[in-house]
């Protein structure tokens, strides 16, 4: 790992005062001169690193008053935004806001997919469902959410469109955990394997409302298998999934990819 540079310490460690609310919106930091005495380095690096920080907008600077705080839904900078929607915020507050982008994101992608998908990746979200099939026979937790990503990628990929699997690449970790958590239960590795059968079949019809609605089944499922296996059974709330007490819609009806009977579900 490369080591980080003093611009880059300094950075963090303001953003670090931010985010734990020494400083608030629109408040100003100390002056270049303090944060060079505190942080034990020159003047130079402090400017630099506030520098970096008003690049993602982080601060704002008033001419011969000082930098100031710019709250965080005016950030840019996606490291930092990450870190204040996730501070303060319960595991559990966290995961639904991780599907309300899925949400937003995978359904569009399943409906550009039926249009754009070419059979590379058609075979790479077969390869995905038949990783996903022996991931589960064996319990392989890693194994089993590799292949879950692994095919919402090639979906995100089939898309044709280039913007869209940087979107979400950019929150890998954080869905990488996401996934983990709830894919420790068979039951719910099982739903998602049939779930992601049917978007390979809805997709293959070349009809993007098909494909859309398979993709928006498959994540009202996740919600509910979320509330239920990790929320304690909480409804998510308006918005967030499935309205309150409504079972997630069933998927269209479509035949699903032949699967060989190897996983050890009877």
């Amino acid at each position: 790992m490369a080591r980080k540079s003093l611009v880059e310490s300094v950075a963090e460690e303001l953003l670090e005062r931010i985010l734990e609310g020494e400083v608030g919106p629109h408040e100003g930091l100390p002056p270049e001169a303090e944060i060079a005495r505190v942080s034990g380095v020159s003047r130079l690096t402090v400017r630099e690193a506030l520098k970096a920080l008003q690049a993602q907008n982080i601060v704002y600077v008033r001419r011969g008053l000082g930098s100031y705080v710019n709250p965080p839904d005016a950030w840019t900078g996606l490291e930092a935004i990450l870190k204040a929607a996730s501070r303060g915020a319960t595991s559990h507050q966290v995961a639904l806001r991780l599907l309300e982008v899925r949400r937003m994101v995978e359904t569009g992608s399943a409906e550009l997919a039926a249009v754009h998908v070419t059979p590379e990746h058609l075979a790479a979200m077969e390869t995905a469902v038949r990783d996903l099939e022996d991931a589960h026979g064996t319990q392989d937790l890693d194994g089993v959410t590799r292949a879950d990503m692994a095919f919402h990628d090639a979906v995100l990929r089939g898309s044709g469109n280039p913007f869209v699997p940087v979107l979400l690449a950019q929150l890998s970790q954080l869905l990488y955990a996401e996934r983990r958590a709830t894919s420790a239960f068979p039951e719910v590795q099982r739903h998602a394997l049939e779930h992601h059968r049917l978007v390979l079949a809805a997709i293959r019809t070349g009809d993007p409302e098909t494909a859309r609605k398979a993709m928006e089944a498959h994540i009202d499922q996740t919600y509910a298998d979320y509330a239920h296996y990790i929320g304690g059974g909480a409804d998510p709330g308006p918005g967030a999934g499935p309205l309150p007490g409504r079972a997630p819609e069933p998927a269209p009806e479509l035949s699903p990819e032949p699967a060989p009977d190897s996983t050890g579900d009877d």
